[in-house]
């Protein structure tokens, strides 16, 4: 199942793939903070919504 993981900020996509990653790999990957609202990036979510990601 395709992964998406957004920035709460901005909606910017952080990761988008085939393989599920876990959260701290996303986070570390991005330097710790969204590279276009440079919003902090947390472990704990605040809300997390899922969806099925439409294939195009």
């Amino acid at each position: 199942m395709p992964q998406r993981v957004l920035c709460h900020g901005c909606n910017h996509v952080l990761y988008e793939g085939p393989e599920l990653k876990p959260p701290d790999e996303i986070i570390q990957q991005c330097g710790g903070r969204c590279p276009k609202c440079s919003r902090k990036l947390s472990l704990l979510p605040l809300d997390v919504e899922v969806k099925p990601v439409n294939k195009r």
